[in-house]
């Protein structure tokens, strides 16, 4: 059988400016918070993928309003409490959907919904987010005990807790800030290694509640909250192919616009700078 490839020939100097699509990450919790949100607001440069996609549905499902705007979407939002839906919330292949809304509706007192994906999505473990859940009160239950989707929820009162991560997880660490919104008391996560704050970064944006140390972060139960623009940087790992191709070939000047630089997800750029490669970013 013949196997397909592909012809690669030296080129000349890269010389240009570019903006690569949103970061997927925060592109899925700013619809979700502006879903949480009263009033409407504008989610800018957003990634429209099928992951995000599939929030946009999920989150249509469960009451807000999400338009598209051109390049945009205008999302009037619920306030805390979601409707509850008439169906199975499909997240299609969004592990961080799947994971993040379970802390979201782990609150919504009263409120049943089943959760499910695709084939891939269903074998994924989701027990290192039920687990923590549950220990704050909430009924998380689904195959392989509560562990693979299709897992089914019912919202009920929460209580907060400080949970120790026993492995970094940005998902798991975002749902349990998710879930302290709607618990009693105080909600801590612990992480053994810093992971990426996309969560606190936007739960300082619209004004919720937060706290942060060395190696923790908490939240407390929050009030209606007003919705916000939020314009979606874009994705940094998007953005590392050009800038690596222009530091290979020689006389190359590339300008990546309006990518995102948490420190979180930038390590590249210490590597490259420790390699001597000749950059500025601002």
């Amino acid at each position: 059988m013949d196997r397909p490839f592909l012809d690669l020939a030296p080129c000349g100097p890269l010389r240009g400016s570019l903006r690569v699509p949103g970061d997927k990450s925060v592109t899925h919790r700013g619809l979700m918070l502006l879903a949480l949100a009263e009033g409407e607001g504008r989610l800018r440069h957003p990634l429209k993928a099928g992951d995000t996609l599939s929030t946009v549905r999920v989150l249509r499902a469960l009451g807000a309003e999400i338009e598209e705007e051109g390049p945009h979407f205008l999302v009037r939002g619920r306030g805390l409490r979601l409707k509850e839906p008439e169906d199975v919330l499909d997240c299609g292949n969004a592990g961080t959907l799947m994971r993040l809304l379970l802390g979201i509706l782990a609150g919504q007192e009263g409120l049943f919904a089943v959760l499910t994906g695709d084939a891939s999505l269903r074998r994924r473990p989701m027990g290192r987010v039920a687990a923590p859940l549950r220990a704050m009160g909430a009924q998380v239950d689904g195959r392989e005990g509560g562990d693979k989707a299709p897992l089914a929820v019912r919202g009920t009162s929460l209580r907060g807790i400080r949970y120790a991560l026993p492995v970094p997880s940005a998902q798991v660490k975002s749902a349990l800030l998710l879930a302290g919104l709607f618990a009693e008391g105080v909600t801590e996560v612990a992480e053994p290694v810093p992971t990426r704050d996309h969560t606190e970064r936007l739960f300082r944006h619209f004004g919720l509640p937060l706290e942060r140390g060395e190696g923790w972060v908490r939240t407390f139960r929050t009030g209606p909250f007003p919705a916000r623009d939020l314009t979606v940087p874009g994705d940094f790992s998007s953005a590392a192919f050009f800038l690596v191709a222009a530091l290979l070939v020689p006389g190359s000047e590339v300008l990546v616009e309006g990518v995102g630089l948490n420190p979180t997800r930038t390590g590249l750029l210490q590597v490259l700078r420790a390699m001597r490669a000749e950059m500025e970013w601002r």
